[in-house]
C-alpha cells in the first residue's frame, strides 16, 4: 500500500500538487501587497464567522475563545507595524489565518469551516466598501457646506452666465455655486442608493454552492451590520456589480468636480480674472518667475479620467465570465481602491480650498458690461409691452449689432435711439438694462434673485 505523500508547501490548498509554485507564479498571482489595506474588515468578518460557528455547535467554546485570543494579538501586532505580511500567502485572508494558526493551533484551522475564500473576500469587499462610502459621503457633506457658505457671502454678487463659454445673462456668483450643491447633492444620493447593495452578506455562500454546516447566515449579517444576506450563492461570490456601481458614482461625482475645476482654472486666468486661490493650493514656475498656476483644480481634472477608466476596468473584466467565480475577480481591488482614494483626496482637499476662494466682483462686473448680457431682458420688455418674443427677439438683435459697431453696452443708448428699433420703448426701460434689475426680476425658485439665492441657502442648510 502507498503511503500518502506530503504537501510539496505548506499553503492552504497545496494537498493537491505535486510540485510548488513558481516564484513567477507567487509574484503574479498574490494580492497581499494591495489587498491588505482590508485587514480590519477581514478579522470583523471572521470573528462574527467564527461566533456563529460557536453558536451553531460547529466549534466549541474553547476554540472560539482561542480565535477570538489570537486574534486580538494579531489585530495589536498589525497596528504596530510588527505583523509579518508573507508574498508566499498570498493574500490578506491567508496571511492573518495562518498567523492565526501560529499562535493557537487547531483551533485556527477550524476557523475556516463553512466557509471559502470566495465568500470570505466578497464580505471583506462589501465590509470595506461600505466604510468607504461613509466617508466618502461626510467629504461631500463637507464641500457641500463650504460652497453654501462662499455662496452665502456672494449671493448677490453679479457674475456673467455663460453658454457656450459666451455671456450670455446675469446670475450671482452664489446661485452659481448652488448649482454644485445640487450636482454634489445627488452625488450623496446616489452614494447613499449603491451602499444599499453594497450592504448584503456574501458569507455562507462558501466556494459557489453554499455548505454543508448548519450555519446561520443572518446572524452573521446582523453581527457584521449587514441589512440582508445575498439570496444566491453563485451570485453572491462571483459578481462585482456594487464595485461597479461604486466606481459609476465616483465617475460622477469627479465628473461634477471636474466641472468646477475647469471654471476655476478659467477664472483666476487674467483674461477673465474674476476669482483667486490660496497660494498654498497653487504653485510657480520654475522659469517664469510671476506664474501663479491652479494645480490643484488642473490635477483634478486629470485624475478624473482615472477614475472613468477603473469603471471602464471593472466593466471589462465583468463582461464575459461565466460563474461562479474566476481568477479574474482579484483585478477588482486595485481600481476599485484607487477609485476610492482619488475620489476622498479630492474632496478633502477641495473641501479645504473652496473657503479660500478670493472673489473679485468688479472684474465680474466689468465683464456683465461686456457682453450685452440683459439682451433677453430687453426682449422679456418688450413682450410685456405687447411685442410677439420673436418680433421682440429681431428688434434687440438689431440693437446689439449697433452696439457692437460702436463698442458699447445697450444701457448706453438713449431713449429716443431705442425707440428707432421699436416704439414700445419708454423711460422704465433702463430698469431692465440694468445688472441689478435683471438679477432681481429672476424671483422665483431655483431663480438667480437674490432673495430667492439666500432663500435657497437656507433649504441647502436644513437638507444637510
Amino acid at each position: 500500500m502507498t503511503e500518502p505523500t506530503q504537501p510539496v508547501s505548506d499553503k492552504a490548498w497545496s494537498g493537491r500538487f505535486s510540485e510548488p509554485v513558481s516564484d513567477l507564479v507567487k509574484r503574479y498571482t498574490a494580492s497581499v501587497f494591495f489587498d491588505r489595506r482590508m485587514w480590519r474588515q477581514d478579522i470583523h468578518g471572521s470573528l462574527a464567522h467564527a461566533r456563529m460557528l460557536s453558536q451553531q455547535g460547529i466549534i466549541t467554546t474553547d476554540d472560539l475563545a482561542a480565535i477570538e485570543r489570537g486574534m486580538a494579538l494579531i489585530c495589536q501586532e498589525i497596528d504596530s507595524g510588527q505583523f509579518h505580511w508573507n508574498l508566499d500567502d498570498e493574500d490578506v485572508h491567508l496571511n492573518i489565518e495562518k498567523r492565526l494558526t501560529a499562535l493557537i493551533g487547531d483551533a485556527g484551522k477550524r476557523l475556516h469551516t463553512g466557509r471559502s475564500r470566495n465568500d470570505q473576500v466578497a464580505t471583506d469587499i462589501r465590509l470595506w466598501l461600505r466604510d468607504a462610502i461613509d466617508d466618502i459621503d461626510g467629504l461631500l457633506r463637507e464641500l457641500q457646506k463650504a460652497l453654501l457658505t462662499l455662496a452665502e457671502s456672494h449671493s448677490d454678487t453679479p457674475l456673467p452666465g455663460f453658454t457656450h463659454l459666451q455671456v450670455a445673462q446675469p446670475v450671482t456668483f452664489g446661485h452659481h455655486l448652488l448649482a454644485y450643491f445640487e450636482m454634489f447633492q445627488r452625488d450623496r444620493e446616489r452614494f447613499t442608493d449603491c451602499r444599499r447593495r453594497v450592504n448584503r452578506l456574501p458569507l455562507g455562500a462558501a466556494a459557489l454552492a453554499g455548505t454543508t454546516f448548519p450555519i446561520d447566515r443572518e446572524t452573521v449579517a446582523r453581527e457584521l451590520g449587514f441589512e440582508t444576506i445575498c439570496e444566491n450563492s453563485l451570485d453572491a461570490v462571483s459578481d462585482r456589480d456594487f464595485a461597479i456601481e461604486f466606481c459609476a458614482a465616483a465617475a460622477l461625482a469627479m465628473t461634477h468636480i471636474s466641472r468646477l475645476s475647469e471654471e476655476l482654472v478659467l477664472w483666476m486666468s487674467p483674461r477673465l480674472g474674476f476669482i483667486d486661490l490660496p497660494d498654498r493650493f497653487c504653485t510657480g514656475s520654475s522659469i517664469m518667475p510671476q506664474k501663479k498656476n491652479p494645480d490643484v483644480p488642473e490635477l483634478a481634472r486629470g485624475k478624473t479620467g482615472r477614475v472613468y477608466g477603473h469603471l471602464m476596468a471593472l466593466l471589462t473584466l465583468m463582461k464575459a465570465q461565466p460563474l461562479a467565480y474566476n481568477k479574474d475577480n482579484q483585478e477588482d481591488k486595485e481600481p476599485l481602491f484607487d477609485t476610492a482614494d482619488t475620489l476622498v483626496d479630492t474632496l478633502r482637499i477641495f473641501a479645504e480650498m473652496v473657503p479660500g476662494i478670493r472673489v473679485k466682483s468688479e472684474a465680474m462686473a466689468a465683464a456683465l458690461r461686456q457682453g450685452y448680457a440683459t439682451a433677453t431682458d430687453l426682449a422679456d420688455y418688450l413682450v410685456k409691452k405687447g411685442l410677439p418674443f420673436r418680433d421682440a427677439h429681431e428688434v434687440v438683435a438689431r440693437a446689439v449689432r449697433t452696439c457692437e459697431s460702436r463698442g458699447c453696452d445697450l444701457a448706453a443708448l438713449g431713449l429716443d435711439e431705442l425707440r428707432t428699433f421699436s416704439p414700445l420703448v419708454d423711460a422704465d426701460v433702463f430698469d431692465v438694462l440694468t445688472i441689478a434689475g435683471s438679477l432681481a426680476a429672476r424671483d422665483h425658485r431655483g431663480g438667480t434673485a437674490p432673495a430667492q439665492v439666500r432663500a435657497a441657502i437656507l433649504r441647502a442648510h436644513a437638507r444637510l
